[in-house]
């Protein structure tokens, strides 16, 4: 499949393929009699991965090093779990530091739920009604 093509069915960009090429995330790609790139279908996996990895918050460089030892072949197959070992203990933590972020936000939307009940009940006098700044009587509160 063309660029064009593969940038529509992948959600990237020509010109990120071009780059991911570049830089080696993406092997680069035969060539058709016009010399456009001719890319396998199977690319699409590998770039799903990709999109993952990007997705969890992998650095490029780290991105570039695992599609380095992906294509030394099956003798790199442990420094590879190695490396994903480790970025997913990083994202495990990210997702616990997310949990707990998500917690504190639950609780202050709780607080929330209650806030106009507490300044009507604040802002009015005996009789229910609110009552114009500076006619309050002292020490009503």
């Amino acid at each position: 499949m063309r660029i064009g093509e593969l940038a529509a069915r992948s959600g990237l960009t020509a010109h990120t393929l071009r780059y991911y090429e570049r830089i080696g995330l993406l092997p680069y790609a035969d060539r058709n009699r016009s010399s456009h790139r001719d890319y396998d279908a199977s690319i699409l996996t590998w770039i799903a991965f990709l999109d993952r990895l990007k997705t969890t918050g992998m650095p490029i460089r780290e991105m570039v090093r695992y599609a380095a030892l992906r294509n030394d072949g099956p003798a790199t197959q442990a420094e590879r779990r190695e490396m994903l070992e480790r970025h997913r203990a990083r994202v495990c933590a990210h997702v616990a530091e997310l949990q707990d972020c998500l917690l504190v936000l639950d609780t202050k939307i709780a607080g929330y739920a209650g806030t106009a009940e507490r300044m009507q009940a604040h802002d009015t006098g005996p009789s229910g009604r609110r009552q114009p700044a500076g006619t309050r009587t002292p020490g009503a509160r």
